[in-house]
């Protein structure tokens, strides 16, 4: 078995959603989870906050950002376990991240030997 990252990206949601369809999404994403969960593939995972810094350069450089004006956010990840990355794709293709015009990158880990 091997591990997965599944890296979740969607445009930056225009205006506030309402309290109930906040809910329901939540519900969506747990019940997706939860069902990874079952079958004893799911690793971990976590929403990333919308603002954030980035360092570049030689010099190290600190900017603001992530900046949530651009065409897409990495909203969250999680990471699973699965057979094959054909596998990891099949899980990824329940995510409910799809019906709001949202995007999954499905990358194989390499775990680091220390």
């Amino acid at each position: 078995m091997s591990e997965f990252l599944l890296l979740f990206r969607t445009e930056p949601v225009q205006g506030e959603l309402s309290p109930e369809a906040v809910q329901a999404m939540l519900a969506q994403w747990q019940a997706w989870i939860g069902g990874i969960a079952s079958q004893g593939k799911f690793v971990g995972t976590n929403q990333l906050l919308p603002h954030g810094k980035v360092v570049s350069g030689a010099a190290k450089k600190v900017t603001d950002g992530p900046f949530t004006e651009g065409k897409e956010i990495i909203g969250g990840y999680m990471f699973i376990k699965a057979a094959d990355i054909a596998e990891a794709i099949e899980h990824a293709k329940g995510c409910p991240i799809f019906a709001h015009g949202g995007n999954v990158e499905v990358r194989p880990v390499l775990q680091m030997q220390m």
